[in-house]
Order: structure tokens, then C-alpha cells, then sequence
């Protein structure tokens, strides 16, 4: 293995172009991976119903039933 300067940068070049290469090709298959798990979940959940208004509907149940329940102790009914 020669150690004139021009060797040197061109096993150096290559190995960074490989590294970059490699890194290019696991990020890609991390974002496609992703992606895939994104796709999993829009199947599993129910039609007609996206995350966002799924949790307002339970939110909205729970105070509705909490202001059912501060009303009845506030007319003195036993639940």
C-alpha cells in the first residue's frame, strides 16, 4: 500500500462514498419502513373516523358525563 498522498485521498474518497452510500440506502428503508407502519394503522382504523375527532368524541363524553354527575350530587341524587 503506497502512502503517496494521491492513494491516500482516493481510498479515502471511496470509503466516504461508501459510507454515504450506505447511509443514503438505511434511510431510505427507515422512511419506507415508516411509511408501511403509517399505512397499518389508516387500515386498522375504523372508516369515517380520523385520530383527531376520535379523541374530541371521548373527551366531549367524559365531560359531559362528568357535568351529569356534578349535577346530580348538586340536587343531592345518590348515583
Amino acid at each position: 500500500m503506497p502512502n503517496d498522498p494521491t492513494s491516500v485521498l482516493m481510498i479515502a474518497g471511496f470509503t466516504f462514498a461508501a459510507l454515504l452510500t450506505l447511509s443514503l440506502i438505511g434511510l431510505r428503508g427507515w422512511r419506507d419502513w415508516l411509511q408501511l407502519k403509517r399505512d397499518e394503522l389508516e387500515i386498522a382504523r375504523p372508516e369515517g373516523l380520523d385520530s383527531r375527532a376520535g379523541g374530541s368524541r371521548i373527551e366531549v363524553a367524559d365531560l359531559k358525563e362528568r357535568i351529569r354527575k356534578l349535577e346530580a350530587i348538586a340536587s343531592g341524587i345518590e348515583l
